[in-house]
This record gives C-alpha cells, sequence and structure tokens, in this order.
C-alpha cells in the first residue's frame, strides 16, 4: 500500500508562545516538533498525533510579518455538538472571542476566532462532506 502523504501548513508568526497559546491551549493542537534558530528560523508544529496534516508556525529572525487577509483560514469541521462546544470553550479561556467573519457563510455555520498575528481559524459546527 502506498505511503499517505502528509500535509504540512506553514504560518508566519511574531510571537511563538502566544501562538502556542492559541493553538495549542485554545484548539488542543499538541506539540509534534520544535525547532529553534535553523538557519535563522524558529518554529512550532502543533496537530494530531497520527494524522495526516500539521501546522507548522515560524518565527524568521528579524522579519516583519506581513498582515494576513480576513480570508486566510483555517477550518476545523466538528459536528458534534458537545465537542464543539468544548473548543469554543478552550479558546475563550485561553483568552480568545470570536470575531465576525469577512464570509458570512461562516457565521451561520459556526465562529472565527482570530490568532495573535491576526490569522483566523474558523469552528466549523458540521460534518465536512467533501
Amino acid at each position: 500500500m502506498a505511503a499517505v502523504p502528509v500535509l504540512r501548513v506553514a504560518r508566519a508568526c511574531s510571537d511563538l508562545a502566544q501562538a502556542r497559546r492559541f493553538y495549542c491551549d485554545g484548539l488542543g493542537l499538541m506539540v509534534l516538533a520544535e525547532f529553534a534558530d535553523h538557519d535563522g528560523f524558529d518554529g512550532l508544529v502543533v496537530g494530531i498525533p497520527g494524522a495526516a496534516w500539521h501546522l507548522e508556525l515560524v518565527l524568521e529572525r528579524g522579519a516583519a510579518l506581513a498582515a494576513p487577509s480576513a480570508e486566510d483560514l483555517i477550518v476545523l469541521y466538528e459536528p458534534d455538538r458537545a465537542a464543539f462546544d468544548a473548543l469554543e470553550r478552550r479558546l475563550r479561556a485561553a483568552g480568545f472571542a470570536p470575531v465576525p467573519s469577512n464570509n458570512p457563510y461562516w457565521d451561520r455555520c459556526g465562529m472565527t476566532f482570530a490568532g495573535p498575528d491576526g490569522y483566523r481559524t474558523v469552528l466549523a459546527h458540521r460534518a465536512w462532506t467533501g
């Protein structure tokens, strides 16, 4: 059987501690790897152990961070009401509040949270039906 490719999404950040608070404390993702001063970059890789995807949060030393657009989104589909509510409570407890989505569709099926660098994560209370 062929190996399944792993998807890694890299996202720039300006403060790894704040990024950890949002993605780990708030969203409940686990730290899969960390690196420091790798050719001028520091980073944190988060995700769910064993999943075929992960998110790499990268801080480039001495570089200015470009502002994300309101459509720079990560969407997490959670159809289970209790699990969805638990994610919302975790994010609020970590100090993050929902923001209006640029696309009203996301407000109808869930809620959007802005991370410490302005990148947005949507919690969609529905199943992904592909």
